[in-house]
This record gives C-alpha cells, structure tokens and sequence, in this order.
C-alpha cells in the first residue's frame, strides 16, 4: 500500500491514488421496505483507530465512531462502527436512482437534532481539540442508490487539514487560538460542507508547559491570516497571553508538518496577584487574589500599603500602631463618614468603625472608600481605585463550598515549610502534579508541603495560602470600681469580609478558621483581623 503525506482515513485494504481522499469503501445493503440497513466495510487489519499520526496524517476508525448519511436533500441515518472493521446503521427512504452521501464529523456531536427524513442541514463546532482530532471528511457513492443493488463505492476526501504548532508557554492550561474558522455545516440539500467561525473562532490545543513543543491540530479551510494582536492566542483561563502569528491558507488535506510557533507567556493577571483564578459566584465570575495579606506601615510619608512579600508573612500580635496587617473593619486610613478609619485605630466602640457612618453599610457602598483596596497599594500596581477589593461573605461561601474545579478540590488545610494555614486551590489545579490529601476538608496535618515544592509546584500554578495571623480583640472585665475594657490576642486565622452581618449589624461577616474547622461568622466591628484582597478577572 502505497504511503502519503496527507490526512487520509483509510476505509479499504487498497488505495491507488495518493491525492486526498478516503480509501475505497463498500456499502452493502439489505432492503426491507422502507427502511435499509447498510454495512460500510472498513478494511483496518484489526480494527483498531489511531488519533492522527503526524508521520502518514493517517487516521483509522474505532468502533462507536459514527457517519452520517444524506440521500434526496434530506438526512436520512447514521452509521456506527462495530470494533469489527464495519460501519453498520438503518436508512430510511433512500432515493432511488441517485447517490448516497457520507459525512464524517470528526465524532463531535451536532448541534441540532437529527431527523430522518426532515433534517436538511446540521453544523458541528470542533473548537475543543484537547482529547481528539476530528477530522472532517465526505464523499457521494460512486454508484446511484438501486433497490436492487446491495454494494456500493465511495472516496471519502477530507475537508480539513493538519497542522502542526510548537507552543511555548509557562502555562499548564490548555492553548486557544481565536480568528480561525471552527464550525461546519453539512446542507444535505446540496450536499455540500461550509466552514464558518463559530464566537470568536477558537481552536483548543492541549496544554502547555515551559518548553517548545509539538501539538496537531485539525483546521478547517480559510484564507491566510495576518499576524493577530496580543491575546490572539492564550490559555485557557487567560493567565497568559500570545500574538497568533501569521498563518497560511488552509486547503483541504492539506499537511503543514513544518510548524507553526506559538509563544503564550505574557502574563495576563494584575500587578500584585498571584495567577490563579477563583469562581465566585454562579455566573462564573473569577478573581485574582493577592500574593499576600494585606500591610500598612504609617511610618512612612505618605502611609504605605503593600502585600506581604510571602503569603505566609504576618506581623500578627508583633504589630505596632504605625505598622501592621491586623485591622479593624473598614479603616482603609479614607475619612469615609467613620469615626475612626485610621488603618491601625484599636477602641472598643463598634460605633466608630461604621462604614460611610452607617452601621448597615458594606464596605462596597457609596464611594467604595472604605474598602482597604480602594489605596494605592504600592506593589499592587501603586494606583487609587484600581479594582482591589474584599471579598463579600457570600463570595467566600462560594469558593469556598460550592464552585466545580478541574480537580473537584477546593481548599485543603496542611503546613508549608512547617507554617500552618489554609490552602485555596485554584478552578484548573491539576490534581495529578501533587497529590494532596483530604480534600475540602482535614487539618493543618493533613498535608505537609516543602518549601521547594511551594515554589516550583504550588505557586506557579496560583495557589493561595491563608495563614491564621490572629487577630486582637476586646473584652469586658469586671472590678470593684466598674466595668473595664482590655485588648488580648487569638490565635487562628480570621479575615475580613465586606459584608454586614444580617441578624447584628453591629457585627461584620468573617471567615474563621482553626486547624480542622472553616466558617463564616460574625465578628464585631472593632476586632482587628486579617485581609486577603482579589481584583475581579475581566478576559
């Protein structure tokens, strides 16, 4: 059997031609009225598929793949391949005298549902190319539809191409090009295969990794692009971006082994934040969170807030009144309508600590100035009003218990390098480069993680680490000369939400959490705690 260099699916034992096509392939019919089953003979030795092999673009079948069958302008069934070299399935009122059309549709479903004997047109988008190629082929039978007759011939010739590109990225998400041509329609009136673009044309490559590899895909036919803008091509989740590079025209089998060169690593995620990205609500909404709490330090002129240069440094019960990363709720240093709003203030009056000067106030009411992310934040991208922000209680929540990860892991607890806190995982983690124990759950000893692995493994991939810095808090004693206030430290961690507490308003949600335990709870206004900022993911 003589080899090519183009997409081929071989459908038959001999191929005589080398141009792009299909295999010879047999059709045999047995007919019983109205509806006629059909046996298409495929001529794999074993019966076996192979996703395409870049040496011979050669593609074989596998039992389940399915072809679809027009005849007299209408669909009219679909065939399925039994693992035994056939493809086997019932028509239904074939036309007599005039061909039989075979579709392949690359094993993607389509979009509408198929009728026998109505359908006129259906469409399949092949956007998502991380598990299979679908290649798309199609041919009439050599011989006209008979009643009489019980075999039948056809060249099946490919609608599409294979292309090769070599991605560079640091992303382990996998790659979309955008602008390209990415849906097909089959119109069995016409018997004709269109390519079109589907959104904004996306093609789904595998994921990357830090070193220039080989992916192939399937491309439908198109003219030849230009050069595209930034974020023509980029991960998945749209932590990096790349410029599409110019590609030529795409023909029908055609067979691009040279390679074209994809280079996704401009990072796409705010200055300050750590890549990962969280769902947070039910209508998908992400965010960024920041590469460490929260600090301030008055010391400075003007005052100075930063993030925590680790994602486990705390001041904790070390911080003085000029410096910190414990506050009261809603002392973003703004006078927003509080009484007391200077970033390190520490009285036991939940009065004073009001946002806007009204206990039933979020932080994200009226100006937003009350929200510590509302500063410039000096490695944070050093500009007022940039988008930071506190999450809300039921943000938290979400992230928390209800968002579907790649992983279906959420939060873990354990150590890093020996420090305690909780671990949030982001929406792609990849569960199979770390193994992590008791997901969604377990203590600070379930999982122990080492210093080099937290750098090379965890937060590349925008892991978040919450560590429990404690929090200052007040309480009430009692002497022979009356009531007395005194300010004492707690242990666990406690961070801040933007929301008001429903039943007490004198009280803030926050989240809590100790080793072995994570909630929501109330917390009055003038504890000191910690704050972990995110800025919202616009694509």
């Amino acid at each position: 059997m003589k080899k090519t260099s183009t997409i081929v699916m071989a459908l038959a034992l001999i191929m005589a031609m080398t141009q792009c096509k299909k295999n010879e392939s047999m059709v045999d019919s047995d007919n019983t009225g109205e509806t006629v089953t059909i046996m298409l003979k495929v001529g794999n030795d074993d019966g076996s598929r192979v996703i395409v092999n870049p040496a011979l673009g050669t593609v074989n079948f596998e039992e389940g793949d399915k072809i679809y069958v027009g005849s007299g302008g209408k669909y009219v069934g679909v065939l399925t391949h039994d693992g035994d070299h056939h493809f086997v399935g019932n028509i239904t009122n074939p036309t007599e005298g005039q061909p039989l059309h075979f579709y392949f549709l690359g094993n993607v479903t389509p979009n509408e549902t198929l009728d026998t004997g109505t359908t006129e047109t259906c469409s399949v988008v092949i956007s998502n190319q991380t598990e299979h190629l679908p290649v798309i082929s199609y041919a009439p039978s050599n011989e006209n539809y008979s009643s009489s007759a019980y075999t039948y011939t056809a060249h099946l010739l490919n609608k599409c191409a294979l292309v090769k590109f070599n991605v560079t990225t640091p992303s382990n998400s996998p790659i979309c090009i955008t602008g390209m041509k990415n849906k097909v329609t089959v119109d069995f009136t016409q018997n004709t295969v269109t390519p079109s673009m589907d959104g904004d044309g996306d093609i789904v490559l595998c994921a990357g990794n830090e070193e220039s590899f080989e992916r192939w895909v399937i491309l439908l036919p198109q003219a030849a692009l230009e050069e595209g803008e930034e974020g023509t091509v980029h991960s998945k989740y749209g932590d990096y971006l790349g410029i599409r590079p110019a590609i030529p025209a795409i023909t029908n089998n055609g067979y691009h082994v040279e390679g074209i060169d994809l280079t996704v690593n401009t990072k796409n995620y705010p200055e300050g934040a750590t890549n990962g990205l969280f769902t947070i609500n039910a209508n998908g909404d992400q965010v960024y969170f920041s590469k460490g709490n929260l600090q301030y330090n008055g010391n400075e002129n003007p005052q100075c807030w930063k993030f925590a240069d680790n994602q486990w440094d705390v001041y904790g019960s070390s911080q003085q009144y000029y410096y910190g990363d414990l506050f009261c709720w809603g002392t973003s240093g703004y006078n927003h309508g509080a009484i007391s709003y200077h970033p390190m203030s520490r009285e036991h009056i939940n009065e004073n600590f009001y946002a806007y000067g009204d206990r039933q106030n979020n932080l994200f009411d009226q100006t937003g100035q009350a929200d510590w992310g509302y500063n410039a934040i000096s490695n944070g991208g050093n500009q007022e009003n940039s988008g930071w922000r506190t999450p809300t209680i039921e943000e938290w929540g979400y992230l928390l218990n209800t968002r579907s990860t790649v992983s279906g892991i959420r939060w873990v607890q354990g150590r890093v390098d020996g420090r305690a806190g909780t671990i949030l995982l982001p929406d792609n983690w990849d569960p199979t480069i770390y193994e992590l124990n008791d997901a969604n759950g377990g203590d600070f000893e379930s999982n122990s993680i080492l210093f080099d692995d937290w750098r090379d493994v965890f937060e590349p991939n925008g892991v978040i680490f919450l560590p429990p810095a404690g929090r200052w808090y007040w309480e009430q004693y009692f002497q022979q000369d009356g009531a007395h206030w005194r300010l004492l430290f707690q242990t666990g961690g406690y961070y801040w939400s933007s929301s008001v507490f429903d039943s007490d308003m004198d009280k803030v949600y926050i989240l809590s959490f100790s080793s072995g335990s994570l909630h929501p709870e109330g917390s009055y206004r003038y504890n000191n705690s910690s704050v972990r900022l995110v800025k919202d993911h616009n694509p």
